[in-house]
């Protein structure tokens, strides 16, 4: 996942628990968060934060270029947008030491069977492929001849098969398609940290992706039986995952979490410093 962020005193951001529930106070929270937030300069990569001079500049030197998707749905507890957050921070964390633009994160993906929760948005197939499609022949217009897709959402994975075809149609250029969170070196970690995890439980609870003030339980819970969640209707679904979490426990330690997030990061950076298909 990413560099890691500054130490932190042993005792700062002590968690405190109220009845069933973890509760992170907000002061200690958001002092957290801003510590967290700080660490490195990878505003410096980000295209919003860039004009096109500068970008311009890049592509003399440079062809290489990140587009992070995600997606706007439920995460029990957490933010709507943890699968905005998580791609992108992990593409600037990673592209941030070797100065490799990063593109906005596509905000929206597919997740249909989510619309029963508020606040959940789903494209359709096609008119994710057909956003998709326009964004990359921008960025090869512009001349990125290299572009690493950094997906934060399982629902995009009919982009893998797209950037295929794309790549085949657009000669000279070559995509890479990366779902960060379940990446080998990233998946293991997971698997060494806690076995028991997914959709909306601690592997998606970052200092990032938590909001202040918002309690979460602290029991863990049992895996959802994912052959039933994958034949229910929106309603059903909801009715029979609750507040969203798929299973696991709802919340683990900064420390783990961050261990997790330094995986990550770095085998995302390994992708961009590849070989790109060139013989080695």
């Amino acid at each position: 996942m990413r560099t890691m962020g500054p130490a932190r005193p042993r005792s700062w951001c002590a968690k405190s628990r109220i009845g069933t529930h973890v509760v992170l106070p907000r002061p200690c929270t958001n002092a957290y968060l801003r510590a967290a937030f700080s660490h490195g300069n990878e505003d410096a990569v980000r295209i919003s934060d860039m004009n096109w001079m500068q970008v311009e500049d890049y592509l003399r030197r440079d062809d290489r270029a990140v587009l992070p998707l995600g997606s706007t749905e439920q995460h029990s507890y957490l933010r709507l947008t943890v699968d905005c957050i998580l791609p992108e921070r992990v593409a600037a964390d990673a592209a941030e030491p070797l100065e490799i633009p990063v593109f906005p994160v596509l905000p929206y993906g597919v997740t249909p069977y989510f619309r029963e929760y508020p606040g959940s948005i789903s494209l359709r197939v096609e008119t994710h492929l057909r956003v998709v499609r326009d964004i990359l022949d921008g960025m090869a217009h512009s001349g990125f001849r290299r572009i690493l897709i950094v997906n934060g959402h399982g629902g995009n994975g009919a982009v893998q098969q797209f950037a295929q075809e794309w790549a085949a149609d657009h000669a000279g250029c070559r995509v890479i398609f990366h779902n960060w969170w379940n990446a080998p070196r990233t998946w293991a970690k997971v698997q060494a940290i806690d076995p028991v995890g997914s959709h909306g439980s601690w592997m998606e609870n970052f200092p990032w992706t938590r909001l202040p003030g918002v309690e979460v339980p602290a029991a863990s819970r049992a895996m959802v039986d994912l052959a039933r969640v994958r034949t229910l209707d929106p309603v059903a679904l909801r009715a029979y995952l609750g507040d969203g979490n798929y299973g696991g426990r709802y919340q683990r330690s900064d420390e783990e979490m961050l261990a997790l997030w330094a995986v990550a990061v770095e085998e995302t950076r390994d992708l961009l410093t590849g070989s790109w298909g060139d013989p080695t």
